[in-house]
């Protein structure tokens, strides 16, 4: 069965804007899309429960989805997109259908007229149930806004993409993050910038003075590390241009201002096969309630 590219639909803006993002991504990788709108049964007087982040009313009626369709395949011409309703729950159909999925997109509510996301529960749940990759895209986003300025200065969809953002662990750098990074990097023909955030051990920072050799040395390994973590993936990816940050610090803040430049920021979650709460990590959870890009979140073992 050949993979998909799927995105959930409800009406809403952030759906909407989920939905032509993943139309432009299943251009990008020669991929179908499919949209799938999910009805939860609920009792005549509730509305049905709105995709992931959305807090809006969604679109009712029939046809809205098939609509949805039509009005994709006129703007992205040469893609397939199919539509569908489905009953169930939300955030357990959307994690059952990305299971044979190539990537899962959905939409979050931006915060007004700040950089960021509002990531609902059903949200949540989703990326911690699937072990697929999910893209989460905020309201209102444009293709624009994930290129380049034109040289007068106005967004434009013609120009060079930003480059992608990658967040990495050097002490637990997992291949499947690392690998969707560098190939969304190439897709868009940019650039990949990569961040790794570390703190100096207990040891150095607990009753001792300030000691700048300390720190440089203990950097020094820390850029040597994300180097060696990287190579076999600069050769892999040669036309991808990397430029590597290695920094004391947050990584997740880090990771938030950079978004601002980039145009897909890509982090990891590790899997972790409890059936009782949602844990999706403290750095993931923070990159994408305030990302100012989109954010796809890769799990791994």
């Amino acid at each position: 069965m050949p993979r998909t590219i799927i995105t959930g639909l409800d009406g809403s803006a952030e759906s909407r804007a989920a939905a032509e993002w993943a139309a432009r991504e299943a251009k990008l990788r020669g991929l179908p899309l499919r949209l799938v709108e999910v009805r939860e049964p609920l009792p005549e007087t509730a509305a049905r429960t709105p995709f992931p982040g959305a807090e809006t009313s969604p679109a009712d009626g029939p046809g809205t989805t098939e609509e949805a369709a039509a009005g994709l395949r006129l703007r992205h011409p040469g893609i397939e997109v199919t539509a569908e309703q489905v009953p169930g729950r939300p955030h357990e159909v959307l994690a059952k259908l990305a299971e044979d999925a190539e990537l899962l997109v959905l939409g979050s509510r931006g915060l007004g007229g700040l950089a960021g996301f509002l990531v609902g529960s059903v949200g949540l749940a989703v990326v911690a149930r699937t072990e697929r990759p999910v893209v989460l895209v905020r309201a209102g986003e444009q293709a624009a806004d994930e290129h380049e300025p034109d040289p007068t200065g106005i967004p434009s969809a013609a120009t060079r993409y930003r480059p992608v953002l990658l967040g990495v662990d050097v002490d637990r750098p997992d291949d499947a993050v690392i690998r969707f990074a560098f190939a969304e990097a190439a897709r868009r023909g940019t650039g990949l910038r990569v961040l790794h955030g570390w703190n100096l051990p207990p040891y150095y920072v607990h009753g001792l003075p300030a000691d700048p050799a300390v720190h440089r040395a203990v950097a020094d390994r820390q850029a040597a590390a994300l180097a060696k973590t990287l190579s076999p993936w600069r050769a892999e990816f040669a036309d991808v241009d990397v430029v590597e940050e290695s920094f004391g610090g947050s990584p997740s803040i880090r990771l938030v201002d950079a978004s601002r430049e980039a145009s897909l920021v890509v982090v990891g979650r590790r899997v972790r096969r409890n059936p009782f709460g949602i844990r999706i990590g403290a750095i993931t959870h923070a990159v994408l309630h305030h990302s100012a890009a989109p954010v796809a979140v890769v799990a791994h073992d």
